[in-house]
C-alpha cells in the first residue's frame, strides 16, 4: 500500500483511511492539527492512488489484513485509527479481529452494513464497462452539500479528479466489497473506545447508519455534524480535525 507520512517520528501513530475513490490525500484539511501529536499516516486502500490492485475479488477483511501486514512492516505494534466510508468499514473490521492493534477508533460518515448489495453490484458493472467517469458526477454529488459545491468549484472539481484517476478494476473491486459487507455481529467485541461521527446531510451513508454502530459498539459517541454530506472532513475541516484530536489526545500516551 501507498503511504504518506507526517508528524513527529516518535510520536503515537495515527492510522487514516479514506474513502472509497479517493486517496489519503483526502485528509490534507487535517493533517496540520493531527500532527501536533501524533505521526500521522494516511494510506490508499488497494486498487485506490498509487497502491497495487490486485486481482479481484476483494473484501473488507482483505482490505484489513493488508493494513496489518503494512503494520507489520513498519513495526508498529497498534495504533490510533480514523476512516471515512470503506475507510471506517476497515476500521470497524480491524478494531473487532485485532483489537490488540487500535488503541482509540473514530467512524467518520460510515456503515456496518451498507445494503442492499444489488446496487453496488452495478455500480462495478457500469464502471468495469464505462469507468469512472460514467459515475463521477453522480458520486461527487452525494460528496458535498450543493452550497458548499456550488461556492467551491476548483475544490469539487479536485476530488472528481481524484475519483476519475481511481482504478476501474480497483474500484469495482472495492464495490463487490461493500456489497459483502455485514459487520453488524462484529461490533460488540470492539473495545477501543470509539467516536462516530455523521454528516447531517449525507445522502450516501445516512445519519441512520452512524446510529446503529453506536448502538452496538459498547461506549460509542456519536457526533452529528450540520452542513455536512459524505466528504464531511472536507466540507467541516476545522470542526472534524477538533473533534479527531480531542478524542485521540484522550488516550494520555
Amino acid at each position: 500500500m501507498h503511504l504518506r507520512i507526517d508528524g513527529p517520528p516518535t510520536a503515537p501513530v495515527l492510522l487514516l483511511g479514506g474513502s472509497l475513490g479517493t486517496t489519503g490525500a483526502m485528509w490534507e484539511p487535517q493533517v496540520a492539527a493531527l500532527t501536533e501529536r501524533l505521526r500521522v499516516i494516511r494510506y490508499d486502500h488497494l486498487g485506490h492512488g498509487r497502491s497495487a490492485t490486485p486481482t479481484g475479488p476483494y473484501t473488507v477483511e482483505l482490505l484489513g489484513r493488508e493494513v496489518l501486514r503494512t503494520l507489520d512492516h513498519l513495526d508498529v505494534p497498534w495504533v490510533h485509527y480514523a476512516g471515512l466510508s470503506l475507510g471506517g468499514m476497515v476500521g470497524m473490521w480491524l478494531a473487532a479481529h485485532a483489537p490488540d492493534r487500535v488503541r482509540r477508533l473514530a467512524l467518520l460518515c460510515t456503515s456496518a452494513r451498507l445494503g442492499p448489495p444489488e446496487p453496488w453490484r452495478q455500480r462495478a458493472a457500469t464502471v468495469r464497462a464505462g469507468g469512472l467517469p460514467a459515475i463521477a458526477d453522480a458520486v461527487v454529488a452525494r460528496w458535498f452539500t450543493p452550497t458548499f459545491a456550488a461556492a467551491n468549484p476548483a475544490l469539487v472539481a479536485g476530488y472528481r479528479a481524484m475519483l476519475t484517476a481511481t482504478s476501474p478494476a480497483g474500484y469495482a473491486a472495492c464495490c463487490e466489497a461493500i456489497a459483502a459487507l455485514d459487520l453488524r455481529p462484529d461490533l460488540a467485541r470492539i473495545g477501543a473506545p470509539t467516536l462516530v461521527v455523521a454528516g447531517a446531510d449525507d445522502p450516501a451513508i445516512p445519519v441512520g447508519h452512524a446510529r446503529e454502530i453506536v448502538d452496538l459498539v459498547p461506549g460509542a459517541r456519536l457526533v452529528v455534524l450540520d452542513a455536512a454530506a459524505h466528504l464531511a472532513n472536507v466540507e467541516r475541516p476545522g470542526p472534524v480535525g477538533r473533534l479527531l484530536r480531542e478524542h485521540f489526545d484522550q488516550a494520555g500516551d
